[in-house]
């Protein structure tokens, strides 16, 4: 069902334009992401599409019967109200009911003699009953518990920023509405929370268009993605693993255009220095061409990030902290904990809100104290503390005053010396903007310099708390690759998994009372090993589970027309491979068909995969057929992927006989 359309939406910002002649539509099923730079105006487009800050010309037609809810990154509240106060203060039929109920009863607890008042609860009890309302304050408390709320009579004045936008989150998942907008949902949530976002919304029956910097979320998430480059709009049926495949065909398309459209260009170039006057129609003709080629240049876009700064040299030393412990009150949020960093240490710090995480990184950066234990760094240690506020920003200071008080030359990885504002350039501030109040940037692009000036420093130790919160995913992307040749030590707080998987090699989980466990490994690798763990904790004694010919799926249980790979094939992918194939050196009989017939069952699996991809290109619309279709493709995708480590240990075999035969020959 149609429910909302954007026509010839046009934005700009000052000088800048930020998006320009946007239009489509929305339906009901569409989960919408917005891509972009920092500064690209994704924030913007939300509110000019909920109708908070309209555009500068085009329209948003929304049908009456069709409403539309909208998350800021920065709620408004009224201080006095209470956390189930305000989750409960939208204004439809069963809240008003739930409210109602729930006045009435207090007001008849302290006066239970009140003939008017009993009669106002009967009344309200029955608009329970009518409108079915009985579960939605169940509701509120487990949604506010779920985010990581659970003093649910604290007056929002109370709250943290953070808290206080969980809190306006579970306002609007319980709001019934036909168009959910998100801006950035999954800052200042811990990860079992983004978790438990991610499951309410591939539920959620209406539409949903959010921002978000999280890929794994937004893989899981959404269906279609709109990426803003250079004020235009480029549109894609798909998840964001797929919008990456899209985007690169897409950018190869332009590139090839752009390379003949540059061979046509030198062609008349060289036809008019040969002299050519414009005598005739045709020659004018020509030259015409020749001016419309050059007008028709490619799109400048966001531009790239360039993250190619120097660090300094590390010694021996470099922190050690030896059984520190740290509380506030009663609370004991580190106890006993003790580490030695190691050259190139890459470590994610991970656990609920307010279980002490940043506390630990402000404890190795000096700006606490321990309560015991003591915390030393080595004498060449220079830190990089990204942390999450903005208040270290002086916000009245100009973009280029504040990297050269930091430094106003800036060495690069390459050894080479560049200036402030050269370096700005590289991170996507160009000359007009270096001179702009920092107050005027986007809270992602304050980040973004934020960001530049730690790095500006040559720092060899980064403790990053919560990096991703406003970051765009181009930017992310390329601090993870600075981080994989990043020389010195990294510890870093997030919730982001994509984050922590591409940069951390070992994890401290902070497990509540203070107690921090240590495994080895990324984020997907940690909960890979609770799993583990869970299951064989509830293993029955004897249990065998899946034994070693369970590590793969049969080929015949896939639809292909051969039979299921014996037990040889998990022994091929088995270090002791090699001396099986050699004491044999023969294939069997079934091996034999297999190695006839691999090569056609490879082709028939990619035309399976490339016409699953084609009809997902063209399903947007349709959210239930596309979800199937996602998950046929990654079936088919595990087939092929089966397929071709059997055709690998097969040809593997093969010449492993002829050369065994050679042998024998010679």
């Amino acid at each position: 069902m149609h429910l909302l359309s954007v026509e010839h939406l046009t934005k700009t910002y000052g000088e800048k334009k930020l998006f320009e002649d946007v239009s489509f539509g929305i339906a009901e099923g569409d989960k919408i992401g917005i891509i972009g730079v920092n500064g690209t105006g994704k924030s913007t487009f939300l509110k000019a599409i909920a109708g908070i800050d309209p555009a500068d010309s085009g329209k948003v037609v929304i049908p009456p019967r069709v409403s539309v809810r909208m998350l800021l990154q920065n709620p408004e509240f009224d201080p006095e109200e209470t956390v189930l106060e305000h989750v409960l203060g939208g204004d439809t039929p069963q809240l008003r009911a739930v409210r109602e109920y729930a006045a009435a009863l207090e007001e008849l607890e302290r006066n239970s003699s009140d003939e008017v008042l009993q009669q106002r609860l009967l009344k309200a009890n029955a608009a329970m009953d009518e409108q079915d309302a009985w579960q939605l304050e169940n509701d509120a408390r487990t949604a506010l518990s779920k985010l990581g709320i659970t003093s649910y009579d604290a007056k929002l004045a109370t709250l943290s920023g953070g808290q206080r936008k969980r809190v306006a989150m579970a306002a609007a998942l319980l709001s019934p509405s036909d168009v959910l907008i998100l801006d950035e949902p999954t800052n200042h949530i811990d990860n079992e929370s983004v978790a438990w976002l991610e499951g309410m919304l591939q539920k959620r029956r209406g539409a949903l268009l959010m921002v978000t910097h999280d890929r794994y979320f937004l893989d899981r998430v959404s269906n279609r993605v709109i990426e803003l480059d250079g004020g235009r709009a480029f549109f894609y049926t798909a998840n964001y693993s797929r919008f990456l495949e899209l985007k690169l065909e897409r950018e190869e398309r332009e590139s090839s255009s752009e390379a003949k459209r540059k061979n046509l260009l030198r062609n008349e170039l060289a036809w008019i220095r040969r002299g050519a006057k414009a005598r005739s129609t045709k020659q004018k003709a020509r030259i015409e061409r020749f001016e419309t080629l050059k007008e028709a240049g490619p799109d400048k876009g966001a531009g790239k990030l360039d993250l190619s700064v120097a660090s300094s040299r590390l010694g021996r030393k470099i922190i050690e902290l030896e059984n520190v412990g740290k509380g506030y009150g009663e609370r004991t949020l580190i106890r006993d904990f003790s580490y030695i960093a190691v050259p190139e240490d890459r470590v994610g710090i991970i656990g609920r809100n307010g279980s002490g995480k940043s506390t630990l990184l402000k404890l190795i950066a000096g700006r606490l104290q321990p309560d015991a234990g003591e915390v030393s760094l080595g004498p060449t240690v220079k830190l990089g503390y990204f942390s999450q506020e903005h208040e270290e920003m002086d916000e009245s200071m100009r973009v280029i005053e504040y990297i050269r008080e930091q430094a106003e030359q800036i060495r690069t990885a390459d050894g080479t010396t560049i200036s402030a504002g050269q370096l700005l350039e590289r991170f996507l501030f160009p000359p007009a903007m270096q001179w702009s109040p920092i107050a005027k940037l986007s809270g992602g692009e304050k980040r973004r310099l934020q960001l530049l000036r730690i790095l500006s420093g040559a720092p060899n130790v980064l403790l990053l708390d919560e990096p991703t919160n406003d970051l765009d995913i181009a930017t992310l992307s390329v601090l993870e690759e600075y981080l994989e040749d990043f020389p010195g030590v990294v510890l870093v707080v997030s919730h982001d998994r994509y984050f922590l998987d591409r940069t951390v090699e070992r994890i401290y989980a902070f497990e509540g009372g203070g107690f921090i466990t240590e495994h080895t490994g990324n984020y997907t690798e940690y909960e890979e090993g609770l799993a583990k763990k869970g299951a064989s904790d509830n293993q029955p004694a004897g249990g065998g589970g899946a034994g070693a010919t369970g590590v793969r799926r049969s080929l015949a249980a896939s639809d292909s027309p051969t039979t299921a790979i014996t037990g040889d094939v998990d022994a091929a992918s088995t270090g002791d491979a090699a001396p099986r194939r050699e004491a044999r050196l023969r294939m069997s009989y079934q091996e034999q068909k297999d190695y006839e017939a691999i090569d056609g069952w490879i082709a028939e699996a990619e035309d399976k995969l490339a016409r699953v991809q084609e009809e997902m290109g063209t399903s947007g619309s349709d959210s239930v057929r596309l979800q199937q279709l996602m998950a046929e493709q990654e079936t088919l995708e595990g087939r092929l992927e089966e397929l071709l480590e059997r055709w690998t240990y097969l040809n593997e075999l093969v010449e492993g006989i002829e050369a065994q035969k050679s042998k024998n020959r010679s």
